[in-house]
């Protein structure tokens, strides 16, 4: 019996052991592969990029056309969006009622200077007689008062000539200035009024203003602009315009900054002037005005693309000691491109994730395949 209990006890433990041990061709499980990442140093550029701005497009001058006087337009001399020449003729108002009331005026004025002249000789004939004692002294008196109310009637009679033929005058609408006229309000026919109503709109065309407003901590850069005329060169500024990303060809320069700060906003405003000998700018077109500008010193540049976004900050992996990498927190400049500027977080030299970023966690290892700057 104990012979028995000795031999399963010798055959328990040799299991025992044999399970404790293993089979010598068990391997411990292996971790998860490197991460395939592009890896990049940090290096510093002289970064040239352009500021942006808002801009809108509007004519250096522009004018309303309206009647001065009531009546019907009997005659429309121009083709819609064609350009005028000052003083050219472009509608006509009915004058036969302006030109009755010049005539009545011209006739008045006629029968004034008719009594004007029968007065004068009275008196100068009571002026004679008076010297003579021949005539009483007041009928020289009232001869002279006579003269002078005479002499105020004539006055007035021409007053009103020249008014009724700023009438007449006022009856033909001409161009204030070369330009460009609009689409007609108005037809043949119809009915105007002085004041009120809306005949056309002409503006100028070459050059043109884009207006934009700038922070008042931009607005020394931009005087200093403005006195170099830096803007003038197409390298230094370029009007975008918003639609297709299309580069208006020819350079601006700056022509007005306003003389106050908006104390709402804490914005100038500031005027540039383009040429537009193609006419391909017009009035209320919407655009971006790009200024070029660059970094004073070089900064520290990494590709937009090993940026990632959490909660508005912004992270990178760096790859540390043994390939791992850790997440760590920059604060951002301008994008440059496809770069980007950081300003904190970085050290010039230090490696960073630029590709595969995705498949990345915090102390992940990873393999190394350099992609060199471009």
């Amino acid at each position: 019996m104990s012979i028995r209990i000795t031999r399963n006890y010798i055959i328990l433990g040799a299991l025992l052991v044999a399970v404790g041990c293993g089979s010598p061709n068990q391997q411990t499980p292996a971790g998860p592969p490197p991460v395939q990442v592009g890896i990049q140093s940090v290096g510093k550029t002289n970064a040239v990029f352009y500021d942006e701005y808002p801009a809108i497009v509007k004519a250096l001058n522009e004018v309303e056309l309206r009647t001065q006087v009531n009546g019907y337009i009997t005659g429309i001399y121009f083709k819609e969006g064609e350009e005028v020449r000052k003083g050219e003729r472009l509608y006509t108002i009915d004058q036969q009622q302006t030109e009755a009331a010049y005539q009545q005026a011209l006739a008045n004025l006629a029968v004034q200077e008719a009594n004007l002249t029968r007065v004068q000789k009275d008196v100068e004939r009571y002026r004679e007689l008076s010297k003579n004692d021949a005539i009483a002294k007041q009928q020289v008196d009232n001869a002279e008062a006579n003269y002078i109310a005479a002499q105020k009637q004539v006055d007035a009679s021409k007053a009103t000539v020249q008014s009724v033929q700023t009438n007449v005058r006022y009856s033909t609408i001409v161009a204030p200035f070369d330009g460009t006229i609009g689409i007609s309000l108005v037809k043949l026919g119809a009915a105007v009024s002085a004041g009120q109503t809306l005949l056309n709109t002409v503006s100028s065309d070459d050059p043109m203003a884009v207006d934009i407003s700038v922070d008042q901590k931009e607005i020394l850069r931009f005087m200093q602009l403005q006195t170099n005329g830096k803007t003038a060169k197409a390298s230094d500024s370029t009007f975008r315009l918003a639609w297709g990303n299309r580069v208006y060809p020819h350079a601006g320069k700056i022509s007005v900054i306003d003389r106050a700060v908006d104390e709402q906003t804490g914005t100038i405003k500031m005027r540039l002037v383009f040429p537009n000998p193609e006419h391909f700018l017009r009035s209320g077109m919407s655009g971006t005005l790009k200024v070029l500008s660059s970094t004073t010193e070089a900064a520290l540049t990494v590709p937009y693309k090993a940026v990632t976004e959490q909660l508005g900050e912004f992270f990178v992996y760096v790859v540390g000691e043994e390939n791992k990498v850790s997440q760590r927190k920059v604060t951002l400049g301008r994008q440059v491109g496809r770069d980007v500027i950081v300003n904190a977080g970085l050290s010039e030299g230090e490696k960073i994730a630029v590709e595969g970023v995705q498949n990345l966690r915090e102390g992940s290892v990873v393999s190394e395949l350099k992609i060199e700057k471009k």
